[in-house]
């Protein structure tokens, strides 16, 4: 692997600083519009047809781009990618802005900003996720990962709040132009920093679909690559999807005022901050693997717990520690993804990665929703969460998942240590 070190990047620390800055800055002002529009959407037109389709602008576009925003982050300079991406995302969110100025309000234009911004998250998350072992040295990735899903996280619990504050108090438009002002602020400080490009795509001769294909046939033969995608959309389908109904299960079975409701997502969101917090602190076991393997199980214990509670504040607690192990499962997954792909493939590689986590859940809901009308929620949850135990016991123990699980481990350390047995349940 040829990911940076301290030694040839001395000044990482003061760009990791400004980069993951100004990607928390831009990131706040995306997801105070992407809470605004939804609440707009829903007063005005109280449709859930219109709010299906804003789904469908708001993700499928991402899942669809994001194949190829991935060969892009190899092909071309990230930075400059992410910065296009925004600046694209930004130029769309003040032209949305100053036609609803204008008095026109139409819905379709805010279905097509939403197909926009998400065609830049297609391209600019892939380049994101390449990036950051591009600036960081490899002994530091974890941390960093840590670190930033904290910021996610802390976003999550924030936005929310300043976006109703913000949508009561000014408008619409308002929020608007502050994405704009964050966008703005987010590139500045990626023009302080010095990403090169990992590719001389001119010099290799190598075609677009070229790279395409070729990206396929690695994640195709990667072992562990295949092994840590499959899992990743099984976590979605049967961790994430049904977890989206539990504010359901929290209006049927406990009552449906708002404050319950509220402090359900609040002790997700802590959780998840917390969990991040730590591992940025901690920087996790040596085996990744078995951060991975563990958390999984952990995911279903805590979702047959979650479906067995009686008590609404042990159900609290209990969402609470899904949260906190969130960032044992997602900070290092991709810690191990972007220690072991080479960085000239690993945009394509995080390009999958996107692609799966935009369509896994999804599908989970369309699976999971129509089922919640038949049957409880709290059945569903022990249902998903004894299905979870049987994939992980799939994963750990069939030879190929052995086998994939070997190799990450030898990929992420010396030669003179002996791989230990894949962790079993």
């Amino acid at each position: 692997m040829d990911n940076e070190s301290t030694a040839t990047r001395p000044r990482w620390k003061r760009d990791v600083v400004l980069f993951l800055s100004g990607q928390t800055i831009s990131l706040f002002g995306s997801m105070l519009v992407q809470y605004a529009v939804m609440w707009h959407i829903t007063l005005e037109t109280k449709s859930g047809v219109a709010l299906a389709l804003a789904a469908v602008f708001g993700f499928l576009p991402q899942a669809v781009v994001s194949i190829f925003g991935g060969v892009w982050a190899d092909r071309l300079n990230r930075k400059a990618l992410i910065i296009a991406a925004d600046a694209t995302i930004a130029a769309s969110t003040l032209a949305l802005a100053l036609l609803m100025l204008n008095g026109v309000t139409d819905l379709w234009l805010i279905f097509i900003a939403l197909a926009i911004r998400s065609t830049g998250a297609g391209i600019q998350l892939p380049a994101v996720s390449a990036l950051i072992p591009q600036i960081t040295p490899t002994e530091h990735l974890m941390r960093v990962n840590g670190v930033n899903g904290s910021i996610q996280s802390a976003m999550a619990l924030l936005a929310p709040a300043a976006a109703g504050a913000l949508y009561a108090t000014a408008s619409l438009t308002a929020i608007f132009f502050v994405d704009v002002v964050t966008a703005a602020i987010g590139i500045g400080f990626l023009l302080l920093i010095a990403v090169p490009t990992i590719r001389n795509v001119a010099a290799e001769g190598a075609g677009y679909f070229t790279d395409l294909v070729e990206g396929v046939r690695y994640i195709a033969h990667h072992a562990f690559v295949r092994w840590l995608l499959v899992l990743f959309g099984v976590v979605f389908l049967l961790t994430v999807a049904p977890s989206y109904l539990t504010p359901l299960m929290v209006a049927r079975t406990f009552g449906d005022e708002v404050w319950k409701l509220t402090v359900l997502e609040i002790a997700f969101s802590v959780g998840m901050v917390l969990g991040g917090l730590v591992i940025a602190v901690w920087g996790g076991t040596k085996n990744k693997i078995v951060m991975i393997v563990a958390s999984s199980v952990l995911f279903g214990v805590l979702s047959v717990a979650l479906g067995l509670s009686t008590n609404l504040w042990v159900f609290f607690a209990f969402m609470f520690l899904v949260g906190l192990a969130v960032p044992f499962f997602s900070t290092p997954s991709m810690t191990l993804l972007q220690e072991t792909v080479e960085p000239e493939r690993q945009g394509r590689v995080f390009g999958f990665v996107g692609i799966v986590m935009a369509v896994a859940m999804p599908i989970g809901m369309v699976v999971f929703g129509p089922l919640a009308d038949q049957f409880t929620v709290e059945s569903l949850l022990v249902a998903a969460g004894i299905l979870m135990f049987l994939v992980i016991a799939v994963a750990t123990l069939v030879p190929a998942g052995r086998r994939a699980m070997r190799a990450a481990h030898a990929a992420t350390h010396p030669a003179t240590d002996p791989a230990p047995e894949p962790p079993t349940r």
